[in-house]
């Protein structure tokens, strides 16, 4: 119903204009007809035929402009109501003020499509505008996190009589602090340029189920550390994609399976293909995700509950929505689901073929 009401609108908006000008113009010639033979027996004046006819258009052109000097000052004012609004929602959207919201009314008729637009621009701008913020606040904590650590054991290296023992201790906190602060860097670089599409994306093809097994080899002292046995079934198989990318998803899917399983756990990685799907899952026996906090996990930074945080160091809170895009950059898709206490399961799916 409100979609007819809108398209009826937009015919009156359109017809309303035309059917002006046509009033006037009926205006105008049926009063240079009557007018002029008024005026022609009032005074008595005599035309030739030719002329007369000139004199009828003399008077439409004169009763035309007056008909439209009489409409334009009795509309005066009316222009302002319709472009001050405009004109004063731009200045503010250049001021940085995105909270803004022009009323659609009827005096804006057919240019209505611009009032909605300036909306939509405000609103966007504000989401934009919110997400920087946010973006800003969190890499500031996540930067003064390690750099207060760093600065803290920097300064206790200091004191001449610390043990050997307690010196190395303090050096290892800053060298892993160190890495955490590379690793955000280079999470929030390669993020920069696979959403500005500024890095090679070439796509060859190469042998996933190697790839996968150097994966789990490189990863071998970590997991071995923890006793954690590995599994893996891996289907031979060739993917078209970009290499480089792809080790970085599994290798952060990996590593937050290894992190987040306790000593002596399990985890298994498979690789099936289907008619159009290639898909690897990594399954562990971890400690497992809350279901409220699953829609959240492919956000920036965000990191789920700190309680995690005991069975391996915390990230930088970029890992996943990394593995995300390089996903979906290969026009695949990752999913998710996890249990607390059972262990969590991440399957990525990518196209058998290039689209």
């Amino acid at each position: 119903m409100l979609s007819r009401i809108k398209k009826v609108w937009k015919i009156i908006n359109v017809i309303a204009p035309i059917a002006g000008i046509l009033a006037m113009l009926f205006i105008s010639w049926n009063g240079s007809y009557f007018g002029s033979r008024l005026l022609v027996r009032h005074f008595g004046w005599s035309f030739s035929e030719y002329g007369y006819h000139l004199f009828i258009m003399g008077m439409q052109v004169i009763i035309f402009f007056c008909v439209a000097g009489a409409i334009a000052f009795a509309t005066r004012g009316q222009d302002q109501r319709f472009y001050v609004p405009i004109l004063t929602a731009m200045r503010q959207i250049s001021k940085g003020d995105f909270k803004i919201e022009l009323e659609n009314s009827r005096q804006y008729r057919q240019f209505g499509g611009i009032v909605e637009g300036i909306n939509e621009m405000a609103n966007e701008l504000s989401r934009m505008e919110t997400l920087r913020q946010d973006f800003i606040s969190n890499v500031s904590h996540e930067i003064q996190s390690p750099l207060t650590s760093i600065r803290g054991f920097a300064a206790a290296l200091q004191d001449d009589s610390l043990s050997t023992e307690s010196r190395k201790h303090y050096l290892d906190i800053i060298e892993a602090e160190s890495r955490r602060l590379s690793g955000l860097s280079d999470n929030l670089l390669k993020l920069s340029a696979l959403e500005a599409e500024s890095f090679p994306f070439e796509r060859k093809p190469y042998r996933l189920d190697k790839q996968l097994q150097e994966m789990i080899l490189a990863s071998e002292p970590q997991w071995l550390g923890k006793d954690i046995e590995v599994e893996a079934d891996l289907a031979e198989t060739t993917v078209v994609a970009v290499k480089d990318l792809l080790s970085q998803v599994w290798t952060n899917l990996l590593h937050n399976s290894i992190k987040f399983t306790p000593q002596g756990g399990r985890i298994t990685v498979s690789l099936r293909i289907s008619e159009e799907w290639i898909e690897v899952e990594v399954k562990d026996s971890g400690i497992g995700i809350a279901e409220e906090e699953l829609p959240r996990i492919f956000e920036r930074f965000y990191k789920v509950d700190k309680s995690r945080s005991v069975c391996g160091g915390g990230g930088s809170g970029l890992g996943l929505p990394l593995v995300k895009k390089i996903v979906e950059l290969h026009e695949g898709s990752i999913q998710i689901t996890s249990r607390p206490g059972e262990g969590t399961a991440s399957v990525v799916r990518i196209p058998l073929q290039v689209r």
